[in-house]
């Protein structure tokens, strides 16, 4: 019998896979990659005994590879947050899912083993842009500031080092990271006896300073679109950016990022409750999709950047164009 562990390679994801494994320890195969990698369950072959775990990937982006594995035999576990599409019903699928944008993955998790390793929970949370989710989460534990900054630097940074083109943009592959994380019960041992935490969060420190630089390239009351320069630095720092500018300015936020002779990847930010969804909207573009609030297309055709500013504005905009600065 194989136990595989099927993870996106964020924050949330491995702050998620973390707990699990803290409280289930399992010799298991680890299948994860940088963030724009959703489809990562079509690299998975299993056979009939063996038990595939799924953290916070896209039921929908998945579907296909989800039905080969059950019909194999195997048996599968997921937890995610992100749009699901149609759920499948069958005796060897054990479902976690809350699409509405309000918990990330790991605090699925959390209520799944009953708050057993928070602490990582609110890493999770911090480091998918969901303040809110992390201070509630943190409110039990009974941090003072300091130590909730820590968890939220944490976060931040352990999500940066997810975004690139490929593992050359970022400082450590995300199933290394994951090693790192797996040897630490809590995360405050973990920031203290790993030097990768001070390397990530200088980085993150340098590569935001950089994005604050760059002007919105439209800018209503209702919507900002960026659009950040071809280089390694902006792929990493796009997600970041993304949530920072959202947290910053609750209205709206989002970010194009080229892809080197590939066109752009795409971050959107939308408000809670404001419709449409961010999940709703990039799926009116190939390849897009996401959670309520976050959400992003894989992959805008070089040249198209022009219809999505127009497209973006018409849902979110409320008129009044005016030129607005990159938050500080």
């Amino acid at each position: 019998m194989r136990h595989i562990d099927v993870v996106n390679g964020d924050a949330d994801g491995i702050c998620a896979l973390h707990q699990l494994r803290l409280a289930h320890p399992l010799a298991s195969e680890l299948v994860t990659g940088l963030k724009h990698e959703i489809a990562l369950l079509e690299r998975v072959g299993a056979a009939a005994g063996d038990h595939v775990t799924v953290l916070d990937l896209s039921l929908a982006r998945n579907r296909a590879a989800l039905d080969r594995l059950l019909e194999s035999g195997a048996a599968v576990t997921w937890f995610d947050h992100h749009y699901a599409g149609n759920v499948p019903h069958h005796p060897r699928l054990d479902m976690h899912l809350d699409p509405t944008g309000r918990r990330c993955t790991s605090e699925l998790v959390d209520h799944h083993l009953g708050g057993r390793f928070r602490a990582w929970a609110v890493v999770g949370a911090f480091g998918d842009g969901l303040g809110d989710a992390a201070h509630r989460l943190a409110a039990p534990l009974g941090l003072d500031a300091r130590q909730l900054a820590r968890l939220r630097g944490l976060g931040e940074s352990l999500n940066y080092n997810a975004y690139g083109a490929a593992e050359g943009d970022v400082q450590a592959a995300p199933a290394a990271v994951y090693r790192l994380v797996s040897r630490y019960a809590e995360p405050f041992a973990f920031i203290d006896g790993e030097p990768l935490v001070a390397r990530l969060d200088a980085g993150r420190v340098a590569d935001m300073a950089l994005a604050a630089q760059v002007p919105a390239l439209h800018a209503s009351t209702g919507a900002r679109v960026f659009v950040l320069p071809d280089a390694p630095w902006s792929r990493r720092v796009s997600g970041l950016f993304a949530n920072r500018c959202v947290a910053e300015d609750p209205a709206r936020a989002q970010a194009l990022v080229p892809l080197p002779g590939r066109g752009f990847n795409v971050s959107v930010r939308s408000p809670a409750g404001r419709a449409p969804a961010a999940s709703d909207f990039c799926r009116g573009f190939p390849g897009g999709g996401g959670r309520a609030t976050a959400a992003g297309i894989e992959r805008l055709e070089a040249g198209g950047s022009a219809a999505f500013v127009a497209a973006f504005e018409a849902a979110y905009g409320v008129h009044e164009t005016r030129v607005e600065a990159s938050p500080k």
